[in-house]
């Protein structure tokens, strides 16, 4: 099938805004390739090269790309079809005064570990090498997002429009689903790893290029309004929200959820509050940026997506 293909050479941002202007108008429907540039463009390449501060102007998303009838109060579906990682390298590393563990002394800050790809026989990406140990390759979108309500929001920072969520289910066989607060949309994404573990403990995956095949569909006027990022596995609908804190972010996953299983089952609110303790599960997504992300999955044959 052919489809075009928006690149970060196109156009990126290194943030999310009210106001942005589109590299690409794409049709409701209509299904595309996304280049992305690794999150530190370019610039980590050897064990080396170190990291002596976050970068100002980080993970890079390429676009924006409008969609042509998504208007505020609409739903934006983005089935992800494929993430092909373009590198034969990856990048994890530390950075001082960023991650999890941040303050220990026993670890460096920074430090970088160049993660070799190693192709299979059939020249598809098999794992990459860290230290002599094989890890497989298992593709993620860090950022994906649409323009904001408001604020004008860092690609390093998570919040309602989606953002540097670092969630390991926005990978191919998925669909996410994000809220439309501005004309058009305006999706961008980027900042892909070859690898992640769900909290990115140290602050990056395996950062790496790489190709997105996505088709992106407008839901005018749902019935349930979305507030923040929702993604469909296949397997469990996952409601995903982002705080300055565990706490804020686990509560807020765990509102949307009650609503949506509210709204599923003819629930009142206080049995759909119930009904998520047995069937929900929380994942964190991310404990490292300027705001936590935390999922609340509720399996399929519980939640259905209701758009």
């Amino acid at each position: 099938m052919s489809r075009d293909r928006i690149s970060h050479r196109d156009g990126h941002v290194y943030e999310f805004a009210p106001a942005m202007d589109p590299v690409y108008e794409a049709a409701d429907g209509e299904s595309l390739t996304i280049e992305t540039v690794d999150s530190l463009n370019g610039a980590i390449q050897t064990d080396d090269d170190l990291l002596d501060a976050i970068p100002e102007e980080v993970n890079a998303a390429t676009g924006p790309i409008a969609v042509a009838g998504a208007s505020p109060g609409d739903v934006l579906a983005v089935e992800i079809e494929d993430v092909r990682v373009t590198e034969d390298v990856g990048r994890v590393l530390t950075a001082p005064g960023f991650g999890l563990l941040q303050d220990d002394p026993d670890i460096d800050h920074p430090a970088t570990r160049i993660t070799e790809v190693d192709a299979e026989s059939d020249g598809s990406s098999g794992g990459i090498d860290f230290e002599g140990i094989d890890v497989p390759i298992e593709p993620v979108i860090g950022t994906i997002g649409v323009a904001t309500a408001e604020e004008t929001v860092s690609t390093l920072t998570p919040d309602d429009h989606g953002g540097n969520l670092d969630t390991t289910d926005m990978t191919a066989g998925t669909t996410a689903y994000f809220p439309v607060f501005q004309e058009g949309a305006m999706l961008a994404m980027g900042d892909s790893k070859a690898a992640m573990a769900d909290g990115e403990m140290c602050g990056t995956g395996a950062e790496i290029g790489t190709e997105i095949d996505v088709t992106l569909s407008v839901i005018e006027a749902p019935e349930i309004p979305l507030r923040r990022p929702l993604v469909d596995t296949g397997d469990a609908v996952k409601t995903i929200a982002s705080a300055p804190t565990m706490e804020e972010a686990a509560e807020l996953a765990n509102r949307d959820a009650v609503r949506l299983l509210a709204h599923e089952h003819g629930f009142s609110r206080t049995e759909a509050y119930l009904f998520s303790s047995l069937v929900g599960g929380l994942e964190i997504s991310q404990v490292v940026d300027p705001q936590v992300t935390v999922r609340n999955a509720v399996p399929s044959e519980h939640l259905s997506v209701p758009f």
